[in-house]
């Protein structure tokens, strides 16, 4: 009874340090490298991406990878709207000079590692790859970020990279919309607004109908699912629905499994990268290096210079409690790309070659970023 009672307590105290969900998600990031490059690896691999033909059918998600992608991360997505529109309403973006900052300096954050890509790959085969650093992986950013806790990285920081991830996704999916062939089919987004508009009205009226409230939103996830748009967003919606005396019980009951099972599910099953190509043959591609750069130095140059350039121009002021210095350190860990660059990837590329290529360069600029951020912010603690 004594063991299982301070097995209790370390469990507890656990679930409560704001360090362990970093933790847990390089864990889990090197277990599913590993696995991935054994033996064992093909079919380690198959186990996440065989597709279910009934699912086909019904049109859900494909494959177990697709389901955590697509329907699993609209509750992180819910949990990271929450937070923002808390911000936006009584916090850290209530005032207009801070709620613009995060979303300029997003398209900052697209536009410089686009430009370094191009540099390098401009008048070549893999100029259409210019969208693949762009992207910032929220779960990977704000997850590696939380390693750190309140003694390094204040609130108001981790709200901002979680507010300019979100504004990064979306830049995203507009991206792949309108540049790599994503089609967007407007009756089933029209259908989304329809059923947005109901959910605003049963919120209004306080009803505590919670389970019509759950069986909208499924529907909101699945219209917007259909309609082309990445399903997640839907997260971000309800979010925004939710009234403020609502949002506290369910983002303390949503909490837990969120940090602790599906952002860890989510890194197991996004990176699953083989290393099965000539590692000479990579450091001599330019897709390599346009990748690589683009999010390594790309996404901190970009989302800092724009930034400095709203302060200095009295646009924008930075987030409260926090310094130049520990805002870059902000800015490397948005360089970490993963899974919307992967996905651009697949769009960028029929070759499986260059494929491969761009996932090793995607993590070793993800890579990178983390490191480098996460020593950066360290130095650079709160006084």
């Amino acid at each position: 009874m004594h063991i299982g009672k301070r097995l209790k307590y370390w469990a507890i105290q656990i679930t409560r340090s704001s360090k362990s969900t970093g933790i847990l998600l390089i864990c889990c990031t090197a277990l599913s490298l590993i696995l991935t490059n054994t033996s064992f690896g093909d079919h380690y691999l198959s186990i996440w991406d065989t597709e279910n033909h009934f699912l086909q059918k019904v049109h859900f998600p494909l494959s177990i990878k697709d389901g955590i992608n697509d329907g699993l991360m609209a509750i992180f997505f819910l949990i990271a709207g929450i937070e923002i529109k808390k911000e936006i309403l009584v916090g850290e973006f209530s005032s207009p000079k801070k709620a613009v900052m995060p979303l300029l300096a997003a398209v900052g954050g697209v536009l410089f590692p686009a430009i370094i890509y191009l540099l390098c790959n401009k008048g070549t085969v893999f100029q259409g790859g210019w969208g693949i650093p762009t992207a910032t992986d929220i779960a990977f950013s704000i997850g590696i970020m939380s390693m750190l806790g309140k003694k390094y990285v204040p609130f108001t920081l981790r709200i901002f990279l979680t507010a300019l991830a979100i504004m990064d996704d979306l830049i995203a999916i507009l991206l792949v919309a309108f540049f790599y062939g994503g089609v967007i089919h407007w009756l089933w987004l029209g259908i989304a607004v329809v059923v947005s508009v109901i959910l605003y009205f049963l919120f209004k009226k306080k009803k505590n109908v919670h389970f019509l409230h759950i069986a909208l939103g499924v529907v909101l996830w699945y219209c917007m699912f259909r309609s082309g748009i990445h399903a997640t967003i839907a997260g971000v919606l309800f979010a925004f629905l939710i009234p403020l005396q609502s949002m506290e019980p369910l983002e303390k009951a949503l909490h837990k499994p969120v940090n602790f099972f599906i952002i860890p599910i989510f890194a197991i099953a996004n990176t699953c990268i083989p290393f099965n190509v000539d590692f000479g043959t990579i450091l001599k591609s330019s897709l390599f290096w346009g990748i690589g750069l683009g999010l390594f130095i790309g996404k901190v140059l970009g989302i800092s210079l724009v930034s400095f350039m709203l302060v200095k121009l009295k646009w924008a002021s930075l987030p409260n409690k926090t310094s130049w210095m520990q805002f870059i350190g902000a800015g490397f860990l948005a360089g970490i790309g993963f899974t919307m660059s992967i996905f651009i990837a697949s769009l960028a590329f029929d070759s499986k070659e260059y494929q491969e290529i761009a996932k090793i360069a995607i993590l070793v600029g993800s890579f990178l970023s983390m490191i480098v951020g996460n020593v950066w912010l360290r130095v650079r603690k709160i006084n």
